[in-house]
Parts: structure tokens; C-alpha cells; sequence
């Protein structure tokens, strides 16, 4: 399964996350164009929910038994 989401602290969320080794971020300049993307991630079938606090770095990374939702 893997998991998408957005936040202003990616650093601060990997550790939340646990550190999942296969960690990936992007950065947005609007907020509009960052919920798209979670939005079409969940379309996708990524796990994770929209409406967050932060925007400005959407990730994904995969959930394992070492990592958390």
C-alpha cells in the first residue's frame, strides 16, 4: 500500500511516518495545485486523507510494518 499527503514539515512528517526509506517529496507554489494533486493521488488508490494543515510539499512513500499511516 502506499500513502500520500501534504505538509509544510516534511521533515517532521518522515519521522511521524517513521522513516520510511522510500520517502519521495515535491514542493508547490499554490495551494490549489497541492490539494489537486492529493486529491488525484487518492484517485489513484494511495492512501491517506485530503484537508491537512500545510500544503507546500506533497510525499508519498510505501506503508510497511516499520512504517506508519
Amino acid at each position: 500500500m502506499r500513502y500520500a499527503g501534504l505538509t509544510d514539515d516534511p521533515e517532521t512528517r518522515k519521522q511521524a511516518h517513521g522513516n520510511p526509506s522510500d520517502w519521495w517529496q515535491r514542493s508547490f507554489s499554490a495551494e490549489n495545485a497541492a490539494r489537486q494533486w492529493e486529491k488525484d493521488m487518492l484517485a489513484k488508490g494511495y492512501k491517506g486523507d485530503t484537508g491537512g494543515k500545510g500544503w507546500r510539499y506533497g510525499y508519498t512513500y510505501s506503508v510497511t510494518s516499520n512504517t506508519r499511516e
